[in-house]
Formats: structure tokens, sequence, C-alpha cells
């Protein structure tokens, strides 16, 4: 943990209230509080990790499979036709630990390019929806692997 990293704060449970639609050992999953779209996740590790290149080789593996599985229930959960995925590594990362979007795509949803306007959920209640939907179909995803997701 890093005592002036606000998502380390998070991971402990202090700060600002969040929708968190995953946690374990590895990663903790919320809804992003300015979303492209309702469902748009922030996965990041538990651990403090300031930048992609600085993520640990044994950890990539691990923290990549819950982005995969996220990815699948954030698709899931919102009906989405598919995703965007991706992280930013210093440049624009607006905070220093490493933190990967999940965005819920359809065809001709407005977005174009790398400059997309944000918004908001209407109100608290549909915030918690979308992540307790999002936290459904990733419990639903574990319970139906096949093989082990996690490795």
């Amino acid at each position: 943990m890093s005592p002036d990293c606000g998502f380390c704060a998070l991971v402990a449970d202090r700060g600002a209230p969040i929708h968190q639609a995953f946690r374990d050992e590895v990663a903790l999953a919320f809804l992003d509080h300015r979303p492209l779209f309702p469902g748009h996740l922030l996965v990041l590790p538990i651990r403090h990790v300031p930048t992609l290149t600085d993520l640990p080789p044994e950890l990539v593996g691990p923290f990549f499979a819950r982005v995969r599985l996220l990815t699948e229930a954030v698709e899931r959960a919102t009906a989405a036709k598919g995703s965007f995925v991706a992280t930013n590594n210093q440049v624009s990362q607006s905070v220093p630990h490493l933190h990967v979007h999940v965005v819920p795509r359809n065809p001709k949803d407005g977005l174009r390019g790398f400059f997309w306007p944000r918004g908001r959920y209407a109100d608290e209640a549909e915030a918690r929806q979308v992540a307790e939907r999002v936290a459904t179909c990733a419990a639903e995803l574990l319970r139906t692997a096949s093989d082990a997701p996690f490795g």
C-alpha cells in the first residue's frame, strides 16, 4: 500500500464510496464515477503498482485473468456487443496506481477517436444496480468456468 495513493485508500476501504463489482486477493473492480457508458469499470491490482510496466511478472497472468473475466461480465451485464479495454501508462494516468478501463461498446454508440464525453449515473440507485449486475455476472462466470479462470 502507498499512503498517498487514492486507489490504495479504496483497497483499504477508506476514501470515497465506490460501487464495487468485484474483489478478491488480486484485483478490485468498481464503476468509474464518470463513465463513458453505464458499466464502465476500473480494474486495479490490490497491491500498489504504479504502472503497467511495474506489474511484477508473477501478477501479469492473475491480474489480466480478472480483467478478462470482468470484460465478459460487463458485456453480459450491459448487453453490450463488445467492449473497449485500455490502460494509460503514466501519461494521462489520473491516479498513479495501475488501473484498466473496461468500457461496454455497441455499434454507433457515438464514441470516436479518444476524445469521449464522460457522463454520470442518474443517481446512486442506478450506479448500485449496474455494479450489482456486473458482480452477478462475474460470480456466474466464476461458477461456470470449465477450467480454473485464474490459473
